[in-house]
């Protein structure tokens, strides 16, 4: 069995900012797994720019993005293994893989990352009515398809999710000469970015019509007419608001679910809302020396946040080698309240934190004219108004290690929306 001092499970931008965070704070023996044939994950599809405004200060798309960090990890000839699947992790910290070349092997960690990014919300999970016929794609599937394999999925299309991927293949669709009849979207607000319903939708005339879903597939062979209709408040169709689109193909931008099998397996504490792990400030889970970054721990909106999470979880596992962990380390729960889902950490250890801690979560529903409010125990601390919060944009809090000193007794930090 082989040793490495860190294996890092995924080769996306997560992963590869995790290694050289780790290789630039002291560890030499490092290992990325990457189950596809090149480094950079899914922005290797990504051929849209809007990527790197916070990490590189200029705007790339996402195959440079990917290209930048995997040359700072050729030049720290950082190790890493192509075409190979990871199948399990256990809680000895015992990674067992395979490839062609190597058959199946293990590795001894002392440390790993979970860095397996997240996967498309399937169909099968939609409960569509209607026949199977060809011409239903998810919409990163027919991202890869347009963007890497030059096929076209087809010519005219009705895309049912508002995420930032279906609204993006709403304006490569049309570019390539498609047809995009309609967005529909089941909930009352777009799943996406502002910036990306202005720039895919609206500067291209392709409506969106909010609250409602598709309720019929026609065709055998290949899809031939969708039906959408409004929904109520219970999400189920109104009779009577009925439309119907004629098309050959149908885009499923149904949302995002992080890649957790390998976690599970390993013991991880899942999250029910985020089915990522739970995590304390260093981005540790409940497994001593197993640290989660990026879309896996929770679906981001902008791979700079991935990077810049990563190289956090690459610098505490650097950390954990090199000084183990500190289990006398009090621990105060974040509790998330009135309209905040979830927090990223869910724990943090005021002694062993860095100056300043980024927790990040997202809201509900959309929200105008409220304030962000984080509460020591009872206390007020601190209050950032904000004219719109909705769930397809990331929100954050930063706590500071000087004003968590001001309250050694502190027993439970509580983030909430407030009207302002």
């Amino acid at each position: 069995m082989k040793n490495y001092d860190l294996v890092i499970v995924g080769g996306g931008p997560a992963g590869l900012a995790a290694a050289v965070s780790a290789r630039d704070n002291g560890i030499e023996s490092i290992l990325i797994i990457e189950r596809d044939k090149e480094l950079g994950g899914i922005l290797n599809q990504c051929i849209h720019n809007g990527f790197g405004l916070h990490t590189f200060k200029e705007e790339l798309t996402g195959p440079e993005y990917a290209a930048r960090f995997a040359a700072q990890v050729y030049e720290r000839n950082i190790e890493y293994k192509l075409n190979t699947m990871v199948m399990d992790i256990n809680d000895d910290k015992v990674v067992t893989a395979m490839n062609r070349e190597d058959g199946m092997f293990q590795i001894q960690a002392k440390a790993v990352i979970l860095a397996m990014g997240c996967r498309e919300r399937s169909r099968g999970a939609l409960n569509i009515p209607g026949y199977r016929p060809a011409g239903i794609y998810s919409a990163g599937t027919a991202q890869r398809l347009v963007n890497m394999e030059g096929f076209m999925p087809g010519k005219k299309c009705v895309i049912l999710g508002s995420g930032d991927i279906g609204l993006i293949m709403a304006r490569r669709m049309t570019l390539e000469g498609a047809k995009v009849e309609v967005v529909a979207e089941l909930m009352p607000y777009s799943g996406g970015l502002k910036r990306n319903i202005v720039q895919c939708l609206d500067d291209f005339g392709i409506p969106l019509k909010l609250s409602h879903t598709v309720i019929d597939i026609e065709g055998k062979e290949r899809v031939e007419a969708i039906t959408i209709a409004e929904v109520g408040p219970d999400r189920k169709p109104i009779p009577g608001t009925e439309i119907r689109y004629e098309c050959d193909t149908l885009l499923l931008s149904c949302g995002l679910l992080p890649e957790n099998e390998l976690s599970r397996s390993a013991g991880v504490n899942l999250s029910p809302i985020t089915s990522g792990p739970v995590v304390n400030d260093s981005l540790e889970t409940n497994i001593d020396g197993i640290f989660a970054c990026g879309n896996v721990l929770h679906v981001h909106d902008l791979v700079d946040y991935v990077s810049q999470e990563a190289t956090t979880a690459g610098k505490n596992a650097a950390n954990y080698i090199k000084n183990g962990k500190n289990a006398e380390a009090k621990e105060v729960k974040i509790y998330p309240e009135g309209g905040v889902r979830y927090t990223v950490p869910a724990t943090i250890r005021p002694s062993e934190m860095d100056d300043t801690l980024t927790v990040r979560f997202r809201v509900a529903d959309v929200y105008k004219n409220h304030a962000i409010c984080t509460y020591f125990d009872n206390e007020l601390i601190s209050k950032r108004k904000r004219p719109v919060m909705a769930p397809g944009e990331m929100e954050q809090v930063i706590l500071t290690k000087a004003k968590l000193a001001e309250y050694p007794e502190l027993d439970r930090i509580t983030i909430t929306l407030e009207e302002a």
